[in-house]
């Protein structure tokens, strides 16, 4: 079976969102590129290691359980963070790994990015967005134009 890794830009959405009102400047927004991080079909959703998160100054949202291969831990959650995965950008939570860990890309983000894993390949796959076509859909839902 395939390993797939890939570059992600995070950026303090808190702070993105003060620079883009005003009240700071853009060169003081706090963001880091991770390069190699691994596509894990295994996680939820995005898992950091602390020291980036504490680089980015990101706020604990609470605690949680995980489960692992090695047993269940608790972890926190963190909010406010802004991914950059190719053309694709989204605000997730993100989950605390131990130092030393290597940041993981979950399913949750990349479902909501329209993002598949064709592991034959080894490498992630853009769905296609335009007006014809969408991975977002809306069930039951009446829309005035």
């Amino acid at each position: 079976m395939g390993k797939i890794v890939t570059d992600i830009e995070v950026v303090n959405f808190v702070d993105e969102e003060m620079a883009a009102r005003g009240l700071i400047d853009h060169e003081i927004i706090r963001k880091t590129f991770l390069k190699g991080v691994l596509v894990d079909t295994g996680a939820s959703t995005i898992c950091l290691p602390l020291s980036i998160i504490n680089k980015l100054g990101l706020s604990p949202l609470r605690e949680v359980i995980v489960e692992t291969a090695a047993g269940n831990y608790k972890r926190k959650i963190y909010r406010g963070a802004s991914f950059k995965i190719g053309d694709r950008i989204g605000t997730f939570d993100c989950l605390e790994l131990p130092k030393g860990s290597k940041a993981l890309l979950g399913v949750f983000p990349m479902e909501f990015l329209g993002i598949e894993v064709d592991l034959q390949n080894e490498k992630l796959v853009f769905l296609e967005m335009n007006e014809n076509n969408t991975y977002l859909t809306i069930y039951n839902l009446k829309i005035k134009n």
